[in-house]
């Protein structure tokens, strides 16, 4: 393999063997030419570098021995393979290194050596031992850009242990789910992992332009805790800047009504009347504009503060028809309005809107059918090459790769 040059004279990193033949220059993603080395595991990290690599990037996912925690976790599986693992792995190559091996970890450090970006998830300090931490990798590679998440941080907390549904307890959000006179319930999904996840790819692309401008690389942090706080914006913006401790409300909303889910003749629809202008729609379209011009009701703080008294009105409106009729009518009558669906059903709407959420990532009747990446590009839209990756599937090819020669003395250099 050889070096090239980008478009501002500096070297490219070279790819692993089993790179993909390149589609037409317009359909490259953004991303394209960059080395990925993914040391992460389970959710926060394998879904970060799935949004890179689905973007261009060249990801080589790192697993120990055992693999990925994940592809055990099942079910639900497809083909003897956990679906968690298989939803936030595509687009990658795989390979099985034991960093207490020396053979491999020197493989390791050399994957590290070559990487424009490297991701990892082990406990603060873990990578140390290894020479993996950033100080060692920016000593060899000055221009990675190198992200760490963690849950808790590497100072104080660095010891705790990273679990989303932990995050979730001491965060806080726990105490805003579930009915008010009912125990906190964790939210449907690992909501902190995804949203750090996010956050580190978000990073990551702040270094990247800051290296093109610098030439330097640099170390990002990301825990779950500071992404919960942050992620909880207006539940947290009522703490600090209200004095407000938010607490369970079920389905309501502390700011807004109507905006939660109402009775209809036969189930319950969510109506999301966020301003005075759809509250008046919505009162047109169930036929009693006579509570646009009650005071009790003119104005958002008014209806939040005599939600109780509104809500009863509304709901005997609502009984003369169904949801699915309610639907059609309200939105028609541009009321943000939906039913609550289940898995099934948000895939269906989304398809019936056109969106195309579905894409199916590999070839013939093993290839995997996954979520879309939800960014639209006009010029260099997402791909999908790869199929997730068997364990230590290009292992053969990485290895060898990374036992020849770099070429990648300008790197080292940071030029």
């Amino acid at each position: 393999m050889t070096s090239t040059t980008d478009a501002a004279g500096q070297p490219e990193p070279e790819k692993p063997p089993t790179t993909a033949p390149r589609a037409e220059e317009g359909a490259r993603g953004p991303l394209s030419g960059l080395l990925v080395a993914d040391f992460s595991r389970v959710l926060a990290g394998p879904y970060a570098t799935m949004l890179l690599a689905d973007l261009g990037a060249e990801v080589v996912k790192v697993e120990s021995p055992s693999g990925d925690d994940t592809r055990a976790w099942r079910p639900p599986e497809r083909d003897g393979v956990a679906t968690y693992y298989l939803g936030v792995n595509r687009n990658k190559r795989s390979v099985s290194l034991n960093l207490k091996d020396p053979a491999d970890l020197r493989l390791a450090h050399e994957l590290a050596a070559r990487a424009d970006i490297m991701v990892e998830n082990f406990k603060p300090g873990g990578l140390a031992g290894f020479g993996l931490d950033y100080a060692s990798v920016s000593e060899r590679n000055p221009a990675v850009v190198y992200a760490s998440i963690s849950g808790f941080g590497s100072g104080g907390g660095a010891s705790l242990p990273g679990y989303d549904l932990i995050v979730q307890a001491v965060s806080g959000l726990m105490s805003l789910t579930g009915p008010p006179d009912g125990p906190p319930y964790r939210a449907g999904m690992s909501v902190f992992d995804i949203l750090a996840g996010m956050h580190a790819a978000i990073g990551v692309l702040a270094a990247l332009h800051h290296r093109n401008a610098t030439g330097r690389g640099q170390h990002i942090e990301v825990n779950l805790l500071a992404s919960a706080l942050s992620g909880m914006a207006n539940h947290t913006s009522a703490f600090l800047a209200g004095g407000t401790v938010p607490h369970r409300m079920g389905n309501a909303h502390p700011s807004l009504f109507p905006y939660e889910p109402l009775p209809t003749a036969d189930g319950e629809l969510i109506i999301a009347a966020g301003n005075d202008g759809q509250f008046r729609r919505l009162c047109e379209a169930l036929g009693a504009p006579e509570l646009i011009d009650d005071p009790r009701f003119a104005t958002t703080p008014d209806r939040t503060a005599n939600r109780e008294r509104l809500r009863p009105l509304l709901v005997e409106l609502l009984s003369k028809r169904t949801a699915a009729e309610w639907f059609r009518e309200l939105t028609a009558a541009g009321v943000p309005c939906g039913p609550i669906n289940t898995i099934d059903g948000g895939v269906a709407l989304a398809e019936e809107v056109g969106l195309e959420p579905v894409v199916r990532v590999g070839e013939g009747e093993s290839a995997v059918p996954m979520m879309r990446n939800p960014i639209w590009f006009s010029r260099t839209p997402p791909s999908y090459r790869l199929p997730p990756p068997g364990h230590d599937e290009h292992g053969e090819e990485i290895r060898a790769w990374l036992s020849a020669p770099s070429g990648r003395t300008e790197r080292e250099e940071g030029r």
